[in-house]
């Protein structure tokens, strides 16, 4: 048993660590009741009770431990500050905002709360968090890149800066903070920036990404805006989409990309409609499905399925030609009822299709697509996806979804032998087709040769 004497003769006064003790002059007022004021020395008796290894263990493992950021090093002249004094240089603002930035985390670590700070120092909680990422992104800039540009990120206005680049790699970051400044950017530019380089990889495969290079930052600017005037063209905005485009022009920095740009730029016809190019309409992707694919996309396409076998003109005539997710849960509304309905991953031939987009089913694949020989997969379900938006022969090269007449049943042809036929209309232009998954997973998208 531990006995503790305590002699009161003097009222005492606690000091908490939150703010300085001459916050305190004034004495807590007296008891209510000054009978029950101790008139002699106060004995305090505690037993002292090891615990057992068991309960100290298990009482470890249930205790719930809070993420706590790592600690940047101090500058020099602050490592040995006390609480009271680290508290003082945050609300008077003393130094640099990277060198000051460093005792909030430091504060965290001893316990503090981003509201306790605010309220003392006037720091703001989200302006707290800015200020610790980009103390934590400039000391990477330090590391990859030269004093100048860090020197730029000095100012008052750095933070909000630099907080905008914490989603980039530390390489990216460097090269990210030479063009901003050399671009003159603001924070909101540096955000779209930011979200280009970092959305750039996740675009492989989608439609004009080879134009682009994913290591310069201005081109990926350039193809996040070039993405952007594609989406306006589709919602039938052609003054913003010019605009887009003019941007991307701008920030865009290979020759490539340029070309890229100024091709749709100068294929503008008085009526706003772009001339398309016919090498980039005659591609058509044999993507092969893998499993799970679906529930892993972020972005999903849903499509009416209809028959290939004979008289599936008719079904492809009277599908739904358009489906739209409305409400905070997306919830799919058809024009009318259909029903079979096919769930595809947001591939880019099929992410543009606003309207008019139809899958139809075929139970083999030979004798409906013009492939060039004999192939294995001959006898595997399709799915061949077509754009009845875009039903007159206009390419030679390009593939189009007809009625095969009789019996027959609907089948792929090229336009050039269509036009020979003298067919002008077709059911729709041909897009993608998708093959199905399989264990022994082959190429995913593969290059076939057409006849």
């Amino acid at each position: 048993m531990l006995s503790l004497t305590v002699n009161t003769p003097n009222p005492t006064y606690l000091s908490t660590p939150f703010l300085p003790n001459h916050h305190h002059r004034h004495p807590p007022p007296p008891p209510s009741n000054p009978q029950n004021r101790p008139s002699k020395p106060l004995s305090i008796s505690a037993i002292i009770i090891p615990p057992s290894s068991s309960t100290s263990h298990k009482q470890q493992s249930q205790l719930y431990q809070p993420y706590r950021p790592p600690p940047t090093l101090l500058p020099a002249k602050w490592r040995f500050l006390d609480t009271n004094q680290k508290l003082d240089i945050l609300t008077d603002r003393l130094g640099q905002w990277f060198e000051y930035a460093p005792l909030i985390t430091s504060l965290i670590q001893e316990g503090f709360i981003s509201t306790t700070i605010e309220e003392i120092t006037g720091i703001a909680s989200i302006e707290q968090n800015r200020l610790v990422v980009a103390t934590q992104v400039r000391d990477s800039l330090v590391e990859d890149t030269d004093p100048e540009t860090v020197a730029f990120f000095d100012n008052p206005g750095g933070p909000k800066i630099l907080y905008e680049l914490r989603v980039l790699s530390a390489e990216q970051r460097a090269v990210a903070a030479r063009y901003l400044i050399a671009n003159g950017f603001d924070a909101r530019k540096t955000e779209e920036l930011a979200r280009s380089m970092k959305d750039y990889p996740r675009r492989y495969g989608d439609k004009w990404y080879q134009s682009f290079d994913g290591n310069l930052p201005g081109d990926c600017l350039a193809y996040m805006y070039f993405r952007q005037a594609q989406e306006h063209k589709t919602a039938f905005s052609p003054e913003q989409s010019i605009t887009a485009l003019e941007k991307a022009l701008e920030m865009a920095e290979t020759e490539k990309a340029r070309q890229r740009v100024l091709r749709d730029l100068e294929a503008k016809d008085g009526d706003g409609k772009e001339e398309v190019n016919p090498d980039e309409l005659v591609k058509v992707p044999v993507v092969r499905m893998a499993y799970g694919e679906v529930a892993e996309s972020t972005v999903v396409a849903v499509f009416p399925v209809c028959s290939g076998d004979a008289g599936g003109e008719i079904e492809v005539g009277d599908a739904p030609w358009e489906c739209r997710t409305r409400g905070s849960f997306g919830i799919v509304k058809a024009e009318k009822g259909w029903s079979r309905w096919v769930v595809l991953p947001g591939w880019g031939p099929v992410a543009g299709l606003k309207r008019g987009g139809v899958a139809v089913a075929f139970s083999k694949a030979g004798g409906v697509l013009p492939w060039k020989g004999k192939r294995r997969d001959a006898n595997e379900e399709i799915l061949v996806v077509a754009d009845r938006g875009r039903k007159v022969v206009e390419y030679d090269e390009g593939f189009y979804l007809v009625s095969g007449g009789g019996k027959e049943g609907l089948k792929v042809e090229r336009g050039d032998k269509l036009k020979a036929k003298g067919m002008v209309n077709t059911l729709g232009a041909v897009v993608l087709v998708v093959r199905p998954p399989r264990d022994d997973n082959d190429n995913t998208l593969s290059d076939v040769e057409w006849e």
